[in-house]
């Protein structure tokens, strides 16, 4: 026996016979070659981090620059603010001057009526009227009495029918009223009115026409509402009117009469065509 066996585990040569063993390797030498390890970097400081700048914030628009009254100091925007003040209160009480100047008499002018013309006159005066110089402060009712010759050949007298008070009775309530009703009377007895004197004679040419028209309304009002008239032939009327003065209100000092005045006419004759109802 050989001093030592040839390992089997060697190479064997080409016809198979086991050939010579080879030394082993050293086992750090199986497999290859090693790199010597590279020499660790040092690692570079960390760069101390840059402070955050502070986040600015969004600039506003320029504002733009101050003009007028805003413009001052407080102290002058005050004196501005009273003299507005004053110009503006002495603008009111002109125009209520004025107002006054120009309405018709009333509490406040009777009692101030000095210190409104002192105020108006010279400089301010107005030369036109704001409303009527006098209004209205009346009733005025047209009433009417007529000679009827009945069928038996006799007079009679009727009594008094109030015109008026039918229209207002009509106008009541209605919420078309007619023209008629409402003007009517009213402007015939205004028509005569202003065309005859305080003796009922008549003033100028238009006299005789305002008489003539008042007298057919009347005719036509008797046939169509008074009984004894269209029993019979109206032969004359004659008209009236009642003038009553509004009743002042409770807080005014005015003492006024309320007793009814009245205005007789004379007795009117009827043409022929009149009194047979040909104006109906």
């Amino acid at each position: 026996m050989d001093a030592y066996d040839e390992d089997s585990r060697g190479p064997q040569a080409l016809d198979g016979s086991a050939g010579t063993r080879l030394p082993e390797e050293p086992p750090e030498r199986a497999g290859g070659p090693e790199r010597p390890e590279s020499p660790e970097r040092p690692e570079s400081p960390e760069r101390p981090e840059s402070p955050e700048r502070p986040e600015c914030p969004e600039s506003d628009p320029p504002s733009p620059p101050r003009a007028g009254v805003a413009a001052l100091s407080p102290r002058y925007q005050i004196a501005a603010a009273l003299a507005l003040v004053g110009v503006g209160v002495a603008g009111c009480v002109h125009l209520l001057m004025v107002f006054l100047s120009l309405a018709p008499a009333n509490t406040v002018t009777k009692q101030h009526g000095q210190a409104v013309q002192d105020w108006v006159y010279p400089e301010f005066e107005q030369n036109w009227k704001l409303f009527a110089p006098n209004p209205l402060q009346q009733n005025i009712a047209v009433q009417v009495r007529a000679e009827v010759r009945m069928r038996d050949g006799g007079l009679r007298t009727t009594g008094w029918t109030d015109l008026s008070a039918q229209d207002g009775a009509a106008i009541d309530g209605n919420l078309v009223p007619s023209h008629t009703q409402q003007n009517e009377l009213r402007r015939a007895w205004d028509f005569f009115a202003s065309t005859h004197g305080a003796d009922n004679r008549p003033v100028g040419m238009r006299g005789s026409l305002s008489e003539q028209y008042l007298r057919r309304i009347v005719v036509m009002r008797l046939y169509r509402d008074d009984p004894t008239s269209r029993g019979g032939v109206i032969q004359r009327v004659q008209v009236r009117s009642s003038t009553t003065n509004v009743r002042p209100p409770s807080w005014s000092r005015e003492q006024i009469s309320v007793k009814p005045v009245y205005r007789l006419l004379p007795w009117w004759s009827l043409t022929s065509d009149e009194a047979a109802g040909g104006v109906r």
